[in-house]
């Protein structure tokens, strides 16, 4: 019977795939501890109390990406190249979708449009990256080998999502919200996409190393189709709404460190 919990531990058990899957979460994540720590640099004077929440996003991002190489230290495993139809935050990019790179690399101070372009980009992504690692942190959270990262990396990313939620509202309430809500529509229907596109690439690479029958593909396939057929008719709604954290200040101080994986 296919489930998310087969299927995952059916990566977990093999080493090429494991190697994959720790690969591609490994670069995504060091994409965003770069983004974040330059935007933290280029906060606008008039935000630059957001600049340590910025920078601690950033932080915990870097440590996720260590996270998941202390991983394949673990199994004696060295990452492989991520394959770019697998690159999620790249992908991001070229629909438009947050910050470009170039403008980053600029030492040019942001705007406070640029600020609310960069959270709406980061409620949408935080959002998916939160329920994701609840579904891992479901199916693994007693693992004896992942199951200690699987719980950080998901503590944290639910704060991400907390601090984005609460900073958006702040800035609605100094009337962004009109810009808000028109941003987080268009973030929320191209990422919708690009996580089907990204989806499909990676079960595909997945099934080539796992030697998945034509049939287990096809069904896993025609699974993420449905899943994005029902985000683009009413699922991508859950990534735009906006509600006072219950967490407050979340990302308010230095990032929790993981020795266990340094």
């Amino acid at each position: 019977m296919l489930s998310a919990r087969s299927l995952f531990q059916e990566i977990l058990d093999d080493d090429e795939a494991f190697r994959l899957f720790c690969s591609i979460a490994a670069g995504g994540e060091a994409q965003g501890g770069w983004e974040n720590g330059r935007i933290a640099v280029l906060v606008p004077e008039s935000e630059r109390a957001l600049a340590p929440k910025i920078a601690r996003h950033g932080a915990d991002e870097d440590k996720h990406g260590r996270i998941f190489h202390a991983l394949l230290r673990k199994r004696g495993l060295t990452p492989v190249p991520v394959p770019p139809e697998t690159d999620y935050t790249m992908l991001l990019e070229r629909r438009g979708i947050g910050l470009a790179h170039d403008r980053l690399r600029r030492d040019e101070p942001l705007t406070v449009r640029d600020i609310v372009v960069y959270l709406a980009h980061s409620r949408v992504t935080e959002q998916r990256a939160a329920e994701q690692m609840v579904l891992l942190r479901k199916c693994f959270g007693d693992h004896p080998e992942v199951g200690r990262a699987v719980r950080m990396i998901s503590a944290d990313e639910d704060g991400h999502l907390a601090y984005t939620h609460e900073e958006l509202l702040r800035l609605a309430a100094a009337g962004h919200g009109r810009l808000i809500q028109s941003t987080l529509r268009a973030c929320a229907l191209a990422e919708i996409r690009v996580y089907r596109d990204v989806s499909l690439a990676v079960m595909a690479r997945m099934g080539r190393v796992l030697r998945w029958p034509k049939a287990k593909s096809a069904v896993l396939a025609a699974g993420i189709h449905a899943v994005y057929g029902y985000e683009r008719l009413a699922g991508w709604h859950r990534m735009v709404g906006l509600r006072m954290p219950e967490r407050r200040d979340a990302l308010g101080g230095p990032a929790a460190p993981a020795r266990e994986f340094a």
